[in-house]
């Protein structure tokens, strides 16, 4: 029994990467058109007046980033835990029906808490926190899905037949640590109940509002330190781990050095923790916290660009399958915009330079070259790895993907690009003054000026969403194709995944 070939189940990978999916395709669909909201404003009362409460810039912006967080990101790193995890560990979840059953309350108590969530931001009910919106009720929610998550990993580690823990499901398991300490201190808040009426009878209702439990520039520091470590274990840790298993798989070259893995990892847990406070240079923030915060920042460069040299150098001598191949094009284009990223920020950390990027579309872009280039990319390579695999068909177009990946490519070029130019141009025009120390511009002067480069953004996202529906559809037709009998690719994984 002992010899014969593991077989793996994917149910709960198969379910997270649907929702990956769907999510993905909402929260860039709302994008697009908050993009253009900005680009042409009367886009925001385009609906009338009846429902331009729920459809202005206001109104979607959350809707945005929590659907590309919550929804996009995290199903895709639930989706490729599910798989990688079986995989390295050499267990499958099939073998514990406990396991099973926390994996699919997993997916369906997530499913309910992200509806919870969409239904609030649209109705309006908010904290106004950024990344943190959801009031008590849900954040609960977010809580009890967390643990399953956590008993669900920890249980398959626990009834591994592989000893060693292979580098992903180190980074793995910090992602699951790391936003369980974040959003618990930071989501610390006192539920209220508000009184509505002059004779003293409870507002109904008014049940699910609370009120933080930090004030000040205490709450502040807890927000940023919270919002900048969400960036650091959702949208860098977990990504770290997806690529160091799919591109030696892919690629079937062993990754090219475990010593650079291990210090970027520990580099990354010391340091992102404590470069938070770098989004509050120039506030009431104590000036030795600020500095605090620009010098880890400056320091984050190194754990960051050991772990994109290490992954670029794991395809030295085979530099020919990324012509080849769209899906190593993927994952190696999206390590270089992971380096991209993780340089500028510790540039806009700079405190002289902050003073110009601060407030400005400079940091949009910023956090769009790493989003879009760096953690969709690599989702979208991690779930074409995964398809054959998962469905027991072939991807039904390479070409297909090969298109997709050059005009999503031009996508996150325009993006960030625009948005770069509008960045330095609204802070120097902001901080342009004349002879006699009075501002040279109005705010409307700079809007004006910025309009062309809010409408190249809006065309660099919808160009990345098409690309994304490409994703979609080659994925379904995948799925919906002739079976055939798994083939694993050619691989070099030194755990024989």
């Amino acid at each position: 029994m002992e010899n014969r070939p593991l077989e793996y189940d994917y149910t709960i990978a198969k379910m997270f990467m649907l929702t990956t999916i769907a999510f993905g395709i909402v929260g860039m669909l709302i994008g697009v058109i908050l993009a253009f909201q900005l680009a042409f404003p009367g886009l925001n009362l385009i609906l009338g007046d009846g429902l331009a409460e729920y459809t202005n810039f206001s109104r979607l912006r959350p809707l945005h980033t929590d659907a590309v967080i919550f929804g996009f990101t995290l199903s895709g790193v639930f989706a490729t835990w599910y798989y990688v995890g079986q995989r390295v560990l050499k267990v499958s979840m099939a073998e514990s029906r406990l396991l099973m059953t926390l994996g699919k309350l997993h997916f369906w108590l997530y499913v309910i808490v992200v509806a919870a969530a969409v239904y609030s931001l649209f109705a309006g009910v908010t904290t106004s926190k950024e990344y943190a919106e959801f009031e008590w009720p849900i954040d609960v929610g977010v809580v009890v899905v967390w643990v399953i998550f956590g008993m669900s990993m920890f249980g398959l580690i626990g009834i591994r037949r592989e000893k060693s823990l292979y580098i992903s499901v180190w980074y793995y398991i910090a992602t699951f640590l790391g936003i369980a300490m974040l959003y618990l201190f930071n989501n610390m808040e006192i539920p209220t109940y508000f009184v509505t009426s002059p004779a003293g009878e409870s507002g109904i209702g008014a049940w699910y509002h609370s009120v933080s439990m930090y004030a000040g520039t205490n709450d502040a520091l807890v927000q940023w330190w919270y919002g900048h470590n969400a960036v650091a274990f959702g949208f860098t840790v977990p990504i770290v781990a997806m690529i160091y298993y799919f591109l030696p798989k892919e690629s079937g070259q062993a990754i090219y050095s475990y010593k650079l893995s291990l210090l970027s990892f520990w580099g990354l847990m010391f340091v992102y923790l404590w470069a938070g406070g770098h989004h509050l240079l120039y506030s009431t923030v104590p000036d030795w916290m600020q500095t605090m915060g620009s010098i880890f920042s400056i320091v984050l460069i190194l754990p960051s660009w050991g772990s994109a040299i290490n992954m670029l150098l794991t395809m030295k001598g085979e530099w020919q399958q990324v012509a080849a191949s769209p899906l190593i094009k993927f994952m190696v284009l999206g390590s270089t915009f992971y380096m991209f990223s993780t340089l500028e920020g510790p540039i806009q950390a700079i405190k002289s330079v902050n003073a110009i990027a601060h407030f400005t579309d400079w940091i949009v872009g910023h956090v769009h070259d790493g989003v879009l280039g760096w953690v969709g990319f690599m989702i979208m390579a991690s779930l074409y790895h995964m398809a054959p695999r998962v469905f027991k068909r072939e991807i039904y177009s390479k070409s297909l993907m090969a298109a997709q990946f050059w005009i999503q490519t031009l996508g996150v070029v325009l993006y960030f690009s625009s948005m770069w130019i509008a960045g330095i141009t609204q802070g120097m025009m902001w901080r342009a003054h004349d002879e006699f120390g009075n501002l040279a511009y109005s705010f409307i002067d700079t809007v004006t000026v910025l309009h062309p480069y809010y409408a190249i953004r809006g065309v660099g996202g919808l160009l990345y969403l098409v690309g994304f529906l490409m994703f979609a559809y080659n994925i379904y037709k995948t799925m919906s194709s002739r079976p055939v009998e798994e083939r694993e690719l050619q691989s070099a994984s030194p755990m024989g995944a």
